[in-house]
């Protein structure tokens, strides 16, 4: 690319980064500590999930707490289409020019936005890191393709950050509501709460439409993260195949799916081609798959697996049949608010077909189980779902478990065990 241009584009691209708006906070621990690591700061998610934004609150946050000036900060936005032309041999020609224009002083902070968009570019990141005085931030919207590279080039020398769409008690910050120490016992409090967790299930998580409580814009967003980063990315050629099948998925959130069973309903014959669809769809970011948990990993392996979506307003949104099972809803979000928390997740079924919704696993053993019932007050339901909690409980020699209901709040023990029967909306605004 021609200097000229790259001198315009770094201007734009940098001051637009460097504008003083509100952004809302994302729960991120320990930013100024990530700021302070040497190690290239690798931010993932979904497309449309605040990815850049995160980028303009590390920005911020390094004005705030040092003297950095704003010569010393680079923003590219390789999602620019004018940067389609851009190749590995660009990006050296691209730092010269930013040298050029700013000379900086000290330490550099460079952040680049869907970096993957550019073949190889993670040779460049490495030298940059190795030879340069720089703080580098990275964001991607494709799994395999940052995790191939990082594998080759970056491993050790960064520190992944995994972002979602606002969690609840985000949601709940750009409200502007903030959470007392009394709001399980505040009457007034909880309304709030909940009649904002039914505003949550509706628009989703997703910045935009959270914020404007509009969830007409999910469609497109459905639609771009199948086309420019499944489609396009991996050359499929029946695309009628891979949108049938993410249909299908967004219409069976939270059911049990196996390969065969997947191939019948999108008329596939190739189990591969099914299995290589749903790696697609995981690596952007769309749908997550969860296994039965065994301690054989070939039995985990042949075992019905779970499907969720990163966003149950997402997969509402497109789905030509969703019903409104506020239970598998409520699981869904379960599922995802683990997720961004870290913790490693599968189901589980005992040999008389009992069965738990989530177990979390640490290292080689199980530390909590997780079941999500809407409605508790029929005794059969309740009793069925202690009776699973309880197997589960002597598999894994556990001593507490949780159940998280719609809105049933109690505490029971049975045979050693302590049940919590929380809500959705207070587990969603605890510490978990």
């Amino acid at each position: 690319m021609e200097k000229q241009k790259l001198k315009e584009l770094i201007v734009q691209h940098t001051n637009f980064a460097l504008q003083k708006t509100n952004l809302y906070q994302r729960e991120i621990s320990n930013i100024e500590g990530l700021i302070l690591k040497k190690e290239i700061i690798v931010i993932t998610g979904v497309r449309r999930c605040g990815k850049s934004s995160l980028m303009r609150i590390f920005i911020q946050n390094l004005f705030m707490k040092t003297s950095t000036q704003k010569e010393n900060f680079l923003y590219i936005n390789f999602e620019d289409e004018r940067f389609v032309n851009f190749s590995h041999e660009d990006f050296e020609v691209l730092y010269e020019t930013y040298l050029e224009l700013n000379n900086p002083q000290g330490k550099q902070f460079l952040f680049f936005d869907e970096i993957q968009n550019i073949e190889h570019w993670s040779r460049w990141i490495n030298r940059l890191y190795e030879f340069e005085n720089v703080k580098i931030f990275i964001t991607g919207s494709n799994a395999t393709l940052l995790s191939g590279e990082i594998a080759t080039s970056i491993t050790g020398r960064n520190i992944p950050v995994q972002l979602y769409p606002f969690s609840f008690r985000e949601f709940l910050g750009i409200k502007g509501i903030s959470i007392s120490s009394d709001a399980f016992y505040n009457r007034d409090q909880r309304v709030l709460i909940k009649k904002n967790l039914t505003e949550y299930i509706e628009s989703g998580g997703f910045p935009e439409s959270g914020i404007n409580n509009d969830s007409s814009i999910l469609q497109y967003y459905f639609q771009d993260i199948l086309l420019r980063d499944i489609i396009t990315r991996y050359q499929i050629r029946n695309t009628k195949e891979i949108k049938e099948l993410a249909l299908y998925l967004s219409s069976n959130i939270s059911n049990l799916c196996s390969y065969r069973k997947l191939s019948s309903m999108i008329s596939v014959k190739s189990l591969n081609t099914v299995k290589n669809y749903l790696d697609h769809l995981e690596n952007a970011f769309l749908f997550f798959r969860m296994g039965m948990f065994d301690y054989s990993l070939k039995k985990q392996m042949n075992n019905p697996y779970k499907m969720y979506c990163v966003d149950t307003a997402l997969a509402r949104s497109v789905s030509f049949n969703f019903s409104q099972d506020l239970g598998r809803i409520y699981e869904n979000i379960v599922f995802i608010e683990l997720l961004r928390n870290g913790y490693e997740v599968y189901y589980w079924k005992s040999k008389q077909n009992y069965e738990v919704d989530f177990l979390i696993r640490q290292g080689r053993d199980i530390i909590d189980i997780i079941q999500v019932s809407l409605i508790i007050s029929n005794a059969k339901t309740k009793e069925r779902e202690i009776r699973s909690i309880l197997e589960a409980s002597k598999t894994f020699n556990l001593k507490k478990a949780k159940i998280i209901t719609e809105d049933y709040a109690s505490e029971h023990t049975e045979n050693g065990v302590h049940i919590d029967f929380i809500p959705l909306w207070q587990w969603l605004i605890s510490d978990h």
